[in-house]
């Protein structure tokens, strides 16, 4: 049997890194680079072993680590890993080295001037970020869980407001107080239910409220309250239309590769905290809200599209396209438990939309993390410009950079034989058997969704040639096309075999979608 805690390697190698950055005060900052690349490749490499072992036949936690913390409060140090947390442990291996390589600069010796602008601050506060996120997807009690949530705004924070643009100050401070917000209240939450339940275990919790003992035990409007208070810390992190309003100015001043990281993996943690917390642990007040919810999801899918529709600002405009997309994870979510207890069949439907949810939270993290780290490109040859009148042309002056950022986009525009299409297609399939009303208000998001992206391509790319393209712009580097290839390339592949991503949480889509019942 193998003893090795691969789950406590994967998590808390990169704070390993991060240590081993503050005491190397003497490094040069090429050791600082190479030593940050390799701690964030570790998530990769352990992937690999995790996949190796992989049962994906099998529905329960597997790799599971337990073990006694805080006996007089029940607490358990408790990691597992299934197909959902695989999914997103791979993608933070894939986005992490992607968004270093795009800080390049940062940790590039110029940098190194100011103290507060150290290539060592910088990698270690990365790899703090990268572990913290990595504990969120793989804890399965909320104690620890909660500590690896709240632990991922202090490196995000700094690495916003050191390296963020001109307004980054206000934004960190916007970002973590609507988190921390939110937050509190999902505290007070979790505090509730381990004063009538005695345990924090998400397992536990799941079978309590299953078999109707959670209701019980919270009576009359008190499961509600409960309910209402983890929502609202999950609604902020995603975000959930009206909630989403920190998002811009963060995704928008943030260093690109914070960017990257923010869109590509902390805003799957909302999401992947409504499947693993919210649904099971609070399937009936889910289901009662889920009317007013899918209207709030609509809100993102459609005004989210066409406010980046309105934007001349490139990276606020691939912000808001962040908040159209994600809200179709939403939607899909709340669709199904909307359908949740009903007497008509919706196990196909509710299979579709589950596996669609999964797939956009995979496959937007690519797409997203490459559009902004396209964006960061134009701002540095630009010297900080990023408007859609600040250029054109492109494409004739850096054919290699434009065809690599097309691809971007058009996977984001979810285009047949790219890995955008396979999730939207079947969030779509799914919300239409189960909400066809939903699904047909939420078109109006995919024709928005076209018009801002193919303006952006023929802004940018074609006509004549303005700013910084009609003078010098040179094409790629050899560390932006190592940024890039690997995240187009997946980009093909994905779209072309889905069956590599949707094999490892089938088995697990079609046990939840056979058990849509109420207690």
């Amino acid at each position: 049997m193998n003893t090795l805690p691969l789950l406590s390697l994967v998590v808390f190698t990169p704070w390993a890194g991060a240590a081993l950055l503050t005491f190397l005060r003497g490094a040069s900052p090429a050791t600082t680079r190479a030593l940050t690349l390799l701690f964030s490749l570790s998530t990769l490499a352990l992937s690999a072993v995790l996949l190796a072992g992989f049962n994906p036949a099998s529905i329960a936690p597997q790799f599971v680590e337990r073990s006694t913390w805080i006996s007089a409060l029940n607490v358990h140090y408790h990691l597992g890993l299934d197909g959902l947390s695989l999914l997103l442990v791979l993608l933070t291996g894939l986005l992490t080295p992607a968004a270093l390589l795009a800080s390049w600069s940062f940790l590039s010796p110029s940098s190194a001037s100011s103290s507060l602008q150290s290539p060592r601050l910088f990698g270690s506060l990365f790899l703090l970020l990268q572990g913290a996120a990595l504990g969120v997807f793989l804890a399965l009690d909320f104690f620890h869980w909660f500590l690896f949530w709240e632990l991922s705004l202090v490196p995000a924070f700094f690495l916003i407001k050191l390296w963020g643009g001109p307004g980054a100050t206000r934004a960190a401070y916007q970002f973590v107080v609507y988190t921390i917000g939110g937050s509190a209240f999902m505290l007070v939450g979790f505090a509730a239910l381990f004063v009538a339940t005695g345990t924090l275990d998400f397992a536990q919790l799941a079978q309590l409220a299953r078999d109707g003992t959670l209701a019980a035990q919270l009576p009359g409007g008190a499961h509600q309250v409960v309910f209402l208070g983890v929502l609202l810390g999950l609604a902020v992190k995603v975000p959930l239309w009206p909630f989403h309003t920190w998002l811009p100015a963060t995704y928008a001043e943030a260093p690109t590769g914070a960017s990257m990281f923010l869109t590509g993996v902390m805003s799957k943690m909302g999401v992947y905290a409504f499947l693993r917390i919210l649904w099971p642990i609070f399937p009936t007040p889910l289901h009662t809200a889920a009317p007013w919810l899918i209207a709030l999801a609509l809100g993102g899918v459609v005004f989210g599209a066409f406010a980046a529709l309105k934007q001349t600002d490139l990276k606020r405009m691939v912000a808001y396209s962040s908040v159209n997309h994600l809200s179709y994870c939403l939607l899909a979510l709340f669709a199904v438990s909307y359908a949740t207890g009903r007497n008509a069949p919706t196990g196909p439907a509710a299979s579709a939309a589950l596996s669609g949810t999964l797939l956009q939270m995979f496959n937007h993290g690519l797409s997203a993390a490459a559009l902004f780290a396209c964006v960061g490109i134009l701002e540095n040859r630009s010297g900080g410009k990023r408007g859609l009148a600040d250029f054109g042309g492109v494409r004739t002056a850096a054919p290699v950079f434009a065809g690599l950022c097309g691809v971007a986009l058009f996977s984001s525009l979810g285009l047949p034989g790219l890995n955008g299409f396979v999730g939207e297609f079947l969030l779509f399939r799914g919300v239409f058997g189960l909400h066809p009303a939903a699904a047909a208000i939420a078109t109006l998001g995919l024709l928005a969704t076209a018009l801002f992206l193919l303006t952006f391509w023929q802004r940018v790319f074609h006509g004549p040639r303005a700013g910084a393209a009609a003078t010098a712009f040179p094409d790629c580097t050899m560390v932006e096309r190592v940024t890039l290839v690997p995240l187009v390339a997946l980009m093909f592949v994905f779209g072309l075999f889905p069956g590599l991503l949707t094999g490892l949480f089938n088995p697990l889509i079609t046990s939840w979608a056979d058990h849509l019942t109420l207690p």
